[in-house]
């Protein structure tokens, strides 16, 4: 039966180790040098989740403009715009499976 230690990356003791060097993402990097990187990623991802939401309330006051509302000056909240649109739609394929 073969040596288990041979093929498990065991070395023995008093065997001189090899230092590797790091390459890549790896390096060694200064704490200011951490702190701007962390402060410039946060400043992407705000802008990426302010876009967004721009995008998002823009779908929705689109969605509002053809949903027709009572009283007409009334400002449907995001949900009772989606929950409001998913009805009329329902009512309107409804209206014709029955016409």
């Amino acid at each position: 039966m073969p040596s288990e230690a041979a093929g498990s990356g065991a070395e023995p003791p008093g065997a001189p180790r090899e230092r590797r060097r790091r390459r890549g993402r790896a390096r060694a990097r200064t704490e200011a040098l951490l702190h701007t990187l962390k402060r410039s990623r946060r400043v992407k991802a705000n802008d990426r989740e302010r876009n967004r939401m721009h995008h998002l309330n823009a779908a929705l006051d689109e969605l509002r403009s053809v949903l027709p509302t009572f009283p007409d000056d009334t400002k449907l909240t995001k949900i009772e715009t989606l929950r409001f649109a998913y009805n009329y739609i329902w009512a309107l394929s409804e209206t014709l499976r029955l016409a």
